[in-house]
């Protein structure tokens, strides 16, 4: 095991329950429920949820279908910008624990315009402060740029409304292995300057597995109850 991951599982310890948990949630069927385009069509609030958001091509989608397995079941492209609805998947109804997972709308891209863009603000911003189910927003950043100035704005965003929200870095297996430790303790100081944001940074990589395991189980506890 690499030192850098080594130290990442001795910050953040998961039971063996906690492990299992996470991995049956994501094995069992986790099936696409809607698009959302307003906070009206949202379904229900009887079950917790768990929301991604990122940036335009942080590697959400992938993410999505590492974690769960599938290759597509979150729709991945080339075109950064491409999903503009709250994208809401259902998993662990076989374990008599259903719960939601919601893929948030890509942000950052400069060749959207400025009228989706500000959609894109003004349903975000409904749905953080009108969900009192969200358990949690896995903020995701590209390991290879760290936190950008729209990261930023998101970040703030999540502090006026009182969400907690935890930052996963991604594409981890695209740095060199010097690099990985700088960007970790970079980001959890950046963090430091955001009250509502979880103390813990989890570091991941779709391509290579890395971090998948800890993060199912973090997800796992955040929808056990």
């Amino acid at each position: 095991m690499k030192p850098w991951a080594k130290r990442r599982m001795e910050e953040e310890r998961y039971t063996q329950h906690d492990m299992e948990r996470g991995r049956l949630l994501f094995a069992g069927r986790v099936d696409f429920i809607m698009g959302a385009v307003s906070l009206g069509t949202l379904p229900g609030a009887d079950r917790p949820e768990v929301a991604f958001a990122g940036r335009s091509n942080v590697g959400k989608s992938s993410l999505v279908n590492a974690l769960t397995g599938r290759k597509t079941l979150a729709r991945t492209s080339n075109t950064p910008g491409r999903t503009q609805e709250l994208n809401y998947f259902e998993m662990g109804a076989e374990m008599n624990t259903p719960a939601y997972l919601v893929d948030l709308p890509g942000y950052g891209y400069a060749k959207i315009e400025r009228k989706k863009v500000n959609a894109w603000t003004r349903l975000v911003k409904d749905y953080l402060r009108g969900r009192p189910n969200l358990r949690r927003v896995m903020l995701l950043i590209d390991s290879r740029h760290g936190l950008k100035e729209n990261d930023r704005e998101i970040m703030h965003m999540l502090d006026e409304a009182a969400v907690n929200y935890q930052i996963v870095l991604t594409k981890l297996d695209k740095l060199k292995v010097a690099d990985r430790d700088k960007i970790l303790k970079k980001t959890q100081e950046d963090a430091k300057k955001f009250i509502a944001c979880h103390p813990i940074i989890m570091a991941t990589s779709s391509e290579k597995g890395w971090g998948l395991e800890d993060l199912r189980a973090e997800i796992g506890q955040l929808t056990a109850f």
